[in-house]
């Protein structure tokens, strides 16, 4: 059996609110902008980590129901996205798991799982 690739979770409201676009008129329309942008992550890599990666991309409020894609898993927080965020990186233990915010809080949280940390920029250049 295989070892799994690097698991990329994307905190989306954190990432989303990095480029100040217009996203607050139409959230959902910015995290499936964000998420179809993601496709070619999942197989090509980040810096760092070379692909195919595992990429699940967290939402919460407004943007609660964005499908997934093949090549970006979706996930609805149903309440906390950074709740969500800590839990997924939790359960990828035994595998490397790289979490996209720029949330202080959220990078230390995540941490404490062993997760690696990157900022907004790594996904959206």
């Amino acid at each position: 059996m295989s070892t799994p690739g690097t698991l990329l979770v994307v905190d989306a409201a954190n990432v989303v609110g990095s480029v100040p676009d217009g996203w607050w008129r139409d959230r959902r329309g910015a995290a499936e902008r964000l998420r179809d942008s993601l496709v070619g992550y999942a197989a090509d890599g980040i810096p760092g980590h070379p692909g195919p990666l595992d990429v699940v991309l967290v939402v919460e409020g407004a943007a609660r129901g964005v499908a997934s894609v093949p090549g970006v898993r979706v996930r609805s927080a149903p309440g906390s996205g950074d709740d969500l965020i800590v839990e997924v990186a939790a359960a990828a233990a035994g595998r490397a798991c790289v979490v996209v915010t720029a949330d202080r809080e959220l990078r230390r949280r995540v941490g404490e799982s062993g997760a690696v940390c990157v900022g907004p920029r790594t996904v959206r250049p």
